[in-house]
């Protein structure tokens, strides 16, 4: 939706005018020169000039659920990271409570092994609460062999985005990001503040802190282009800006997630990005827009007509529609997700797509022909946006590799065979994970068991639980 809610920044919302200057910078991401000291002591230095009482680090990395997981340094400890710090490979092992699953075989079976963490440069950043002094700078582990941990969900996504760049594709994206503010009452119980949809005129606490995270997230360089009141009451949609730095769309996704969670708790208010925190309102989702470029910023997808969306396009779609269900078990990764899917909330429960529609799972909006994209609308805001934009990626590639059927669009799907349902429940999400040849290879079959018996665990750990409603059953 359009962003119009808390005054930003003014930015150019073409995705492409100053992409192409950035498109193919050569600064490495990872510290892995000759003299990686000379590159993070550059960044400290100018980092602490900036912000000289600096105290405090939160080293970071995200786990499968995208929680932050790590440990605070002081600044002296800060300087010397260049050289890595360990933490125990069962991170990526970890369920929503924050338990190791022995049952991945990453934990005390293997003698709980630590694994080198080395910092991502560019992620040196203030925090949210008091970012005069306190900051944080997000860590990538690395295997025995010194490359990318196979489990976690970044290096995974930096491994397909690699592949898609050796192809001269380069995709452009942006994110769209659901949640919902609360205020809890005298009883200790969540209670939502009314608003309207595209409401300009919010809630004073919650104006307050909405131009707060603001704030902070330009501290942070996040380049948010908005911040929308959305249909249900409490609940509001930030826009990030498009970006050929995937990777650095998902580090400000996360970034976001703990900023706005940190102000709202500050302020005695309780921000949830639940996929259905209430069952009487609308999910919150996380949508994605895509364009795909080639290395002269060329937008791959642009057609003379709207109407007539170009081959490129349609063969990403017919690879996004193929991959869609068993992505479902990425997209929407614990029991509540899905609660989201159902009738009336701009939801798809089918795999399909269409032109100017939001009732549809891939969305071609509207736009000038340089700036032609589809929007993703399937993934919850509780999903890993590292993972969610791999499927998306992954999808992608296999479209444009293999002459698949393009399905008609959903005006025109008239027979019961073109209607793709997607999965209901966790589990039969999971179970077309662990089957699909084309994410398996993709993502690696270590990866997918460890993920697959993660989210079982926490399925089965609510799923055994007996409810009050039960208990309350006349039986």
């Amino acid at each position: 939706m359009s962003s119009i809610s808390v005054p930003t920044q003014e930015k150019d919302l073409n995705p492409f005018i100053k992409i192409k200057e950035n498109l193919l910078n050569k600064r490495p991401e990872y510290l892995n020169i000759d003299h990686p000291e000379d590159l993070f002591s550059s960044e400290v230095n100018e980092y602490l000039s900036q912000y000289p009482l600096t105290r405090h680090i939160d080293i970071c990395l995200h786990d499968l659920n995208g929680h932050v997981r790590g440990k605070q340094i002081d600044v002296q400890s800060l300087k010397k990271i260049y050289k890595g710090c360990y933490f125990p490979l069962s991170v990526y092992a970890m369920d929503l409570d924050g338990k190791v699953v022995e049952e991945t075989g990453l934990g005390k079976s293997i003698g709980e092994p630590d694994m080198l963490c080395i910092p991502i440069s560019g992620t040196l950043q203030p925090c949210a609460i008091q970012p005069e002094t306190h900051a944080q700078l997000y860590l990538t582990m690395q295997d025995e062999n010194g490359e990318g941990c196979k489990y976690e969900p970044r290096n995974l996504l930096s491994h397909i985005i690699a592949q898609l760049h050796q192809q001269d594709y380069y995709p452009v994206m942006s994110a769209e990001l659901e949640f919902y503010l609360y205020k809890q009452n005298a009883d200790g119980e969540d209670e939502v503040l009314s608003s309207q949809c595209f409401d300009l005129n919010t809630p004073d606490d919650y104006q307050y802190v909405l131009e707060e995270v603001e704030q902070i997230a330009r501290l942070q360089s996040i380049e948010m282009i908005g911040i929308v009141a959305e249909a249900a009451s409490g609940q509001y949609e930030i826009n990030i800006q498009h970006t050929s730095n995937i990777l650095r769309l998902c580090d400000q996704i996360m970034a976001l997630k703990r900023i706005i969670k940190q102000v709202a708790r500050k302020h005695q208010l309780h921000a949830s990005f639940l996929a259905k925190p209430t069952l009487l309102k609308a999910g919150s989702g996380m949508h994605f827009h895509m364009s795909l470029c080639n290395a002269s910023m060329q937008n791959l997808f642009s057609s003379n007509e709207l109407s007539t969306p170009s081959k490129m396009l349609l063969k990403a779609i017919s690879g996004m529609i193929q991959l869609m269900p068993a992505s479902m078990a990425i997209l929407a990764p614990n029991i509540n997700s899905y609660r989201r899917f159902t009738l009336g909330h701009h939801v798809s429960m089918e795999a399909n797509w269409g032109i100017n529609n939001r009732n549809v799972a891939i969305r071609i909006p509207c736009s000038d022909q340089e700036n032609q994209r589809l929007e993703y609308r399937v993934a919850g805001a509780d999903c890993n946006p590292y993972l969610a934009i791999a499927v998306i990626l992954i999808a992608t590639l296999h479209g444009l590799e293999h002459q698949l059927d393009t399905p008609q669009p959903v005006h025109l799907a008239k027979s019961k065979h073109e209607h793709i349902n997607l999965p209901k429940h966790q589990l039969e999400a999971l179970n077309l994970l662990k089957n699909n040849p084309v994410l398996k290879k993709y993502l690696g079959k270590e990866f997918i068991e460890v993920w697959c018996t993660v989210k079982s665990a926490e399925y089965y750990n609510v799923y055994n639980q007996i409810t009050e409603t039960e208990q309350n059953w006349d039986i």
